[in-house]
């Protein structure tokens, strides 16, 4: 740290061009600084300036020390800046976005509102592969594994796919209880926003995937619409295991091919790299880390 002084002189003399100038910006004498200058030369062994009685330029030594020095002093001051916001309370707007499955979010993320109300919530539901450095977005939520080096990200926790329908449609229609028997069944099935694509429900056993027709007796780009025609009797759906948890414990929707779904997912928060983690952005990260699948 007792390198930094000698180093601002230095940079500020280069940038103002004299002694005089940087002194007057430092709030010291021009001889402090010439002295400062002169100690940090003999301790590179380098002359960083070419002076003369009316001005003093850089030496090429100079100039490629100068750009360091900058990158040096800059990056002290944004430490310096991030110890200072640890000691504010979080505030401001945070612009997340979630996948169309984010409504089950919501909940947790009223918990976080709750715990935090100086942060005003910017809340993008979408499937849509959002560009989250050019979207200005702070924090994105995203199944699968990040394939962008520029963003940051840590694992929420994950979760397998479930097949489901109401106790009463099995009754009427019959259980599945092999991949095939779906061909025989009304799906309630999900289609890509993103490529227009139905998703296929990942059915498979020993590392072999069944490639079966499924009869659409209903297709729909989110999640909500399945949820609803599941419970309503309507047919059979195929979403995250998490997305119906309190309906199963309640009876109103029962799972059925459980052996032949053996794939999970991971959900993730991600973040651009290039950004230092501000208050709001670091309690968001934390507390999604902590309580999206505490139950």
């Amino acid at each position: 740290m007792d390198s930094l002084g000698p180093l601002n002189a230095f940079v500020q003399t280069a940038e103002a061009g004299g002694f005089s100038e940087a002194a007057r910006k430092l709030g010291v004498s021009s001889s402090a600084i010439g002295k400062a200058v002169a100690r940090l030369e003999e301790r590179l062994g380098v002359r960083l300036f070419h002076r003369s009685t009316r001005s003093i330029t850089l030496t090429p030594e100079g100039s490629l020390f100068l750009e360091r020095c900058r990158r040096i002093l800059c990056e002290v001051e944004v430490a310096e800046l991030e110890l200072a916001q640890t000691r504010q309370a979080p505030r401001g707007k945070l612009r997340i976005s979630l996948p169309s499955a984010g409504m089950l979010f919501m909940p947790k993320l009223a918990a976080f509102k709750r715990s935090y109300p100086e942060i005003e919530l910017d809340i993008d539901s979408s499937d849509r592969l959002v560009d989250v450095i050019e979207e200005g977005f702070d924090a994105v939520i995203r199944a699968g594994e990040p394939d962008d080096s520029r963003l940051m990200a840590r694992v929420l926790g994950s979760y397998r796919q479930v097949v489901v329908g109401a106790p009463d449609y099995f009754r009427r229609k019959g259980t599945p209880l092999k991949p095939q028997d779906l061909e025989q069944h009304d799906c309630l099935l999900y289609r890509l926003a993103s490529t227009g694509r139905l998703l296929p429900w990942p059915l498979g056993r020993d590392g072999e995937r069944f490639e079966v027709p499924l009869p659409a007796a209903m297709v729909t780009n989110t999640l909500e619409p399945q949820l609803c025609f599941a419970e309503q009797g309507l047919g059979i759906a195929c979403v995250p295991d998490f997305a119906v948890r309190r309906q199963c414990a309640e009876g109103r929707l029962v799972t059925v091919l459980d052996d032949y779904i053996q794939d999970s997912t991971t959900f993730r928060v991600l973040w651009p790299s290039s950004r230092h983690l501000s208050p709001k952005l670091r309690v968001f990260v934390d507390f999604m880390v902590e309580h999206l699948f505490a139950d």
